[in-house]
């Protein structure tokens, strides 16, 4: 056998047989045929990083390649990519900068930002041309984050040998294609991803690789003053317009409201719980910006007795910072956007969505930070607000979603829409309107949503803070139906409960779901018609469970296809006519046999 063979060999026999089973399926499929470009699309905490490494040391060993680049979103990630990588003997410099222009001998290759790669797309260009480089881009769905941006990282990696593109969350509705990603027609008109490999949450929570994620919602009454000056008041959960929901939104995530203050108790109190099997189990609240992220360090410092972790974007110590907390057993870190995704600090079990960022991308990447298992039996436990969206992507985490290119000129998506409502700018845009103004902010427990099925109707929260923090998939949903069951037969409906405040339905009709004080009578909520939700909702449920136990098919998979099959939004905002219809349709499908 020659040296290369040889290599080879050792790769095989050192690394391969320490991969789990996907990773040696998926590194298979990657050597079955010559690949210059792969995508694999799996689940957010299931091993990305450790399988690209795995075939970037084989291709160096069959002298495939010469070099490495990898391609990250943060500078974090490149010096945790780095230190993955000597663990697989390729020493990778993570402190490269475009102004070296060569890089070190005693490196085989760098880690660099997709901004870094934008900065000078040709140098990156040279690099590649001069040397065979495989290029490893982490996270490749950022390559489409903007034009520039894609269009730099074709320019730089169009010579490159081997390409090998990984994303835990590709989907993006966008008109900007992700380069070097397959793009095949689909049904609708647009152009939709191919990947070459697939792990899917579904699968990665089934073979162990993954946790469960609960996921806990709080609603509660926001009063704020508009630009023009107009009080009004929402429940957060309830129909209202984009620019209502965006600024309830904004109200409930007000530090100086009871809503976050509130939310945070209950999440410490469920950290507490799950530290009982999890001793080391730690806490990320998510922030929107600097300024929220130190008022809810405060908070939680009022709460816990103790100063949490703070995280910021701008803060040079950053990577210490996250270093130091994976390592410890704190409690608390409140981070804004640049830990969401990536970052590997497997402990992270409870999470606080704190922020006002809506996009599927951005919601899945968040609840990444908390799957990542360590031994079977762990769980992970999120809270967020009772925003319509992210009850959707919460009850839809195990669909798979591709990436779609949409044309530009389409009309904008619910999703879209909101984005920009959170986006509007705050001062006023006529000379004597004020700007918007948070007032107060209450919180309740509205519901807990696990495995496409909600939970809580007549729940009192203890009962789901209280939660074993040690439970397989099958007996955290096992426990969630027999409390479920045990509750509805104890208690009625409270006519209070979830959706309730003062807003009357007529009121909520012709002001978008928000009203002003003086709009609705309390009590006028007409709890009679959110009973019957509720019971549709669990009767859809039960017949998802049915069908997951004849067929196999992870629940969130079951809701996917029964809203292609009849329309209509995720189930926390669809009508009644909407449950209606897809409960008629999982029947239709049963007595056929499909």
């Amino acid at each position: 056998m020659n040296e290369a063979g040889q290599s080879a060999a050792f790769v095989q026999e050192n690394y391969f047989d320490l991969l789990r089973g996907w990773q040696k399926s998926a590194y298979e499929e990657y050597f079955r045929v010559a690949h210059r470009d792969f995508l694999l699309v799996a689940t957010p905490g299931a091993g990305k990083t450790t399988y690209a490494l795995t075939v970037a040391a084989r291709l160096l060993a069959l002298r495939e390649i010469a070099s490495i680049t990898v391609v990250t979103p943060t500078e974090h990630l490149k010096y945790q990519w780095a230190r993955a990588a000597s663990g697989v003997g390729i020493a990778i410099d993570p402190s490269y900068r475009n102004a070296q222009g060569r890089a070190g001998a005693d490196f085989q290759g760098v880690a660099v930002t997709y901004a870094q790669v934008a900065a000078h797309p040709a140098l990156h260009r040279q690099r590649s041309e001069n040397r065979r480089t495989l290029v490893i881009f982490d996270e490749i769905h950022h390559a489409g984050d903007a034009l520039s941006w894609g269009e730099a990282v074709r320019a730089a990696f169009e010579p490159a040998r081997r390409r090998i593109g990984l994303t835990g969350t590709p989907f993006r509705s966008d008109a900007n294609p992700i380069p070097f990603v397959t793009y095949a027609p689909d049904a609708d008109g647009g152009s939709r991803s191919s990947a070459d490999y697939v792990y899917g949450y579904g699968p990665a929570l089934g073979d162990g690789v993954v946790r469960p994620v609960i996921f806990l919602a709080y609603s509660g009454e926001m009063r704020w003053l508009t630009r023009a000056g107009d009080e009004i008041s929402g429940t957060l959960g309830t129909p209202m317009t984009a620019d209502q929901l965006a600024q309830a939104w904004r109200t409930a995530l007000d530090p100086d409201g009871e809503w976050v203050a509130s939310v945070l108790a209950a999440a410490d109190r469920r950290l507490t719980e799950v530290r009982r099997g999890m001793p080391d189990a730690g806490g990320m609240v998510i922030a929107t910006d600097h300024a929220d992220a130190r008022a809810y360090a405060g908070l939680l410092r009022r709460v816990t007795g103790a100063r949490p972790v703070v995280v910021l974007s701008d803060d040079p110590a950053a990577s210490r910072k996250i270093a130091a907390f994976a390592g410890s057993a704190d409690r608390w870190m409140v981070a804004v956007r640049m830990v969401s995704e990536g970052v590997d600090i497997p402990r992270l079990a409870i999470g606080v969505y704190a922020t006002s960022v809506g996009t599927a991308l951005f919601f899945a990447q968040a609840v990444g930070r908390f799957v990542r298992a360590r031994r079977r039996g762990e769980t992970a436990s999120v809270f967020l607000p009772s925003i319509p969206n992210l009850l959707g992507y919460a009850a839809e985490i195990e669909a798979e979603r591709d990436h779609v290119l949409r044309g530009r000129d389409e009309d904008a998506d619910p999703e879209a829409e909101l984005d920009a409502a959170r986006r509007r700018r705050d001062y006023p845009d006529e000379l004597g309107e004020a700007p918007f103004k948070p007032l107060t902010a209450s919180a309740h427990f509205d519901r807990v949503l696990y495995d496409g099925g909600e939970f809580g109707t007549s729940a009192e929260e203890d009962d789901y803070l209280g939660l074993p923090g040690l439970l397989d998939p099958e007996q955290v949903g096992l426990l969630l139906r027999k409390r479920q069951a045990d509750q509805l037969k104890t208690t009625a409906v409270s006519p209070e409960r979830g959706h309730g405040g003062a807003a009357g339905l007529a009121a909520t009709a012709a002001h978008g779901g928000a009203t002003s004080p003086a709009a609705a009578p309390a009590g006028a909520q007409a709890p009679a018609a959110r009973q019957t939700l509720a019971a549709l909702r669990r009767e859809l449920n039960l017949l998802i469970t049915a069908r997951h136990h004849r067929t196999g098919q992870p629940h969130g998979v079951i809701h996917a296809d029964l809203r292609r099959a009849c329309g209509g939004p995720s189930l926390p905002q669809a009508t009644g006519d909407q449950i209606r219809a897809r409960i008629e349709m999982i029947r239709r499908w049963t007595s056929s046999g499909r």
